[in-house]
């Protein structure tokens, strides 16, 4: 059975020391972008909340970090992206390649402003 986490932090610290190191750049990231959200752990993955409800997942895996859901994109960030899709609403960054965190960052950005404007 996978392990139960309390905290992100418990998250993070279960992993090694170089994947610690991105997944805390990906917390202070998005934060970054919603320095008030909230943080819990769902699905038991980081989770990072606006308002109360979920905004952006996030989680290490052997050989990416994800990040889901997506926001709706324009056809150029969706080119840019496009590397990166697993799918319909998830986005993988393999960790032997630098990770795009001034990508992740409009993403996040995209992802509260579709939220604000539709008043949730």
């Amino acid at each position: 059975m996978a392990e139960k986490f309390a905290t992100i932090d418990d998250y993070v610290s279960s992993y090694p020391e170089d994947v610690q190191i991105i997944l805390e750049k990906l917390r202070r990231t998005i934060r970054s972008v919603v320095p008030a959200a909230g943080e819990t752990i769902s699905y038991q993955i980081p989770t990072i909340t606006l308002n109360g409800k979920y905004l952006v997942y996030f989680a290490a895996w052997k050989h990416h970090v994800s990040l889901y859901p997506l926001p709706a994109t324009d056809e150029a960030l969706e080119q840019e992206l496009a590397q990166y899709k697993a799918g319909k609403g998830t986005a993988r960054f393999p960790l032997r390649k630098p990770i795009p965190y001034d990508l992740i960052e409009r993403l996040v950005a995209l992802l509260v402003k579709q939220r604000v404007d539709s008043g949730k």
